[in-house]
């Protein structure tokens, strides 16, 4: 019971607003009480009343004792006359109550004013009355009661029992406020929660992100979660199915040349030699399958050995041209070589050279006979932009967002042949390339070729004793 999100809310809400409630009634209550509110109504009404009887003419009366007394007897407050000055010359409870002190603070309207003071003995008065033309006043005091008697009077219940009416009308009130507060913060949590239970069962699901600001972001970062996790799933399955397919057809083809060395189909020596070929050519293709699966897997974990020198990218890049240039001239594709004198970088420079064999392999493989490959570099906004560029057919715009997957091959009609791979050496490239802190980008124009373009940072004057240190 009260386990969930929305149930906790809803009590936890009550919770607060009764003790708000409770506390603001007996703070009110006790304010009332203190100040002795109901006592000072009463007697500004007596007094109101008594002082405005017409036969009250302080100046023409000496026996002020019977005066007090009766209107003591009347009203039942203590009363007294004073003087002038302020002394006391009756008091309706002389010799029954302590003695007061010299009263100098008459109130100008009893309507008004109640004022305190304290007898000798400490005790609280609360008093009110009204100065004649004589110079004689007319004084109603009313002793301030302790609290829990207060507690008691009418005025103290009354006000009460309307607390107590108010407090549960707005208790209901707000109930039903934090009842649709508490619903608008737990049903969007509890649909993520399901929406994650679903989520763990390999569903592809998305919320709509609603409620407040936070529960919206919760919403909107799940969906997000959730799109990573299915691709990463549908990554998963594809990899499995195209390593799968990549090493299906070698190993059908060395079980199959195997067999026939073993059953005697292949009797001659010649298609002996030619079967240990093919198997030799598709062990090959198997050994580079794997090593390329064990180098991306090792980048993507991060534990790839990944050296931290200076590399002169001039020196790299010619490299790259000179040792692909005869690949060029056998198929008949012109190598261009544009790159400058370019600042150095900071990383692995047998890595960096893998990129850009990769790159301008892939660039010769697609451009036809006759074609042009042009190798290309410049310095931009503290980076080195080097542009692998082909005259080839180009690369249709739906294959162009996929290059860099994993496994993912272009048609092989726009292949030259023997220049299938197996769909490796881009993703490979793309993570090298970010673990050098850049970005490799593609784009192409159907007819025209294609560009291949690598941004990496250019190295800082502080790592050189980085390099340094990583080196030593």
């Amino acid at each position: 019971m009260f386990t969930s999100l929305r149930s906790r809310l809803f009590l936890g809400f009550i919770a607060i607003i009764a003790v708000v409630l409770a506390t603001s009634a007996f703070a009110l209550l006790v304010f009332v009480a203190r100040n002795n509110l109901g006592a000072r109504i009463e007697i500004r009404n007596t007094a109101a009343r008594m002082i405005q009887r017409p036969e009250l003419n302080l100046g023409d009366l000496r026996d002020f004792s019977s005066l007090v007394t009766r209107l003591d007897e009347n009203t039942g407050y203590r009363i007294l006359v004073l003087g002038p000055t302020g002394k006391v010359i009756a008091d309706s409870q002389e010799g029954v109550q302590p003695a007061l002190p010299l009263i100098t603070r008459v109130p100008a309207d009893p309507l008004r004013d109640v004022f305190t003071l304290r007898d000798v003995e400490g005790n609280f008065w609360l008093y009110t009355g009204r100065r004649f033309e004589s110079g004689f006043a007319l004084i109603l005091l009313a002793p301030r009661q302790p609290l829990r008697e207060l507690l008691k009077a009418p005025v103290s219940l009354e006000l009460l029992k309307a607390l107590a009416q108010s407090g549960a009308v707005s208790l209901v009130l707000a109930a039903g406020l934090v009842l649709i507060l508490s619903r608008s913060v737990s049903a969007p949590l509890k649909q993520i929660s399901e929406a994650a239970l679903s989520l763990a069962d390999g569903k592809n699901i998305q919320v709509k992100p609603e409620g407040p600001k936070e529960v919206r972001v919760l919403g909107e970062v799940f969906n997000q979660m959730s799109q990573t996790v299915h691709a990463s799933q549908q990554s998963q399955r594809d990899f499995v199915a195209n390593v799968s397919h990549e090493l299906k057809t070698p190993l059908t083809s060395v079980q199959g040349f195997a067999q026939a060395i073993l059953d005697g189909t292949a009797e001659s020596p010649e298609a002996k030699r030619q079967a240990a070929q093919v198997i030799y050519d598709e062990a090959g293709r198997m050994h580079r399958l794997v090593i390329d699966l064990l180098d991306l897997a090792r980048l993507d974990s991060g534990t790839a050995d990944m050296q931290r020198e200076r590399v002169s990218l001039s020196i790299l890049l010619r490299a790259v041209i000179e040792r692909l240039t005869p690949q060029s001239v056998l198929a008949g594709v012109s190598l261009v070589d544009q790159v400058p004198d370019l600042p150095d970088v900071i990383g692995d420079g047998d890595r960096l050279s893998q990129v850009f064999n990769n790159l301008v392999d892939n660039a010769i493989k697609y451009t036809p006979a006759g074609g042009e490959v042009t190798l290309s570099a410049l310095v931009s906004d503290g980076n080195v932009i080097v542009n692998v560029r082909d005259s080839g057919s180009g690369i249709p715009a739906e294959e162009l967002s996929r290059i860099f997957e994993r496994f993912y091959q272009m048609d092989k009609s726009r292949q030259k042949a023997g220049s299938q791979g197996v769909g490796l050496g881009l993703a490979i490239a793309r993570q090298i390339i970010a673990a050098h802190g850049g970005k490799i980008e593609a784009a192409s124009t159907m007819g025209e070729g294609s560009i291949f373009r690598v941004i990496l940072p250019i190295a800082k004057p502080d790592d050189i004793t980085l390099s340094m240190r990583k080196a030593g």
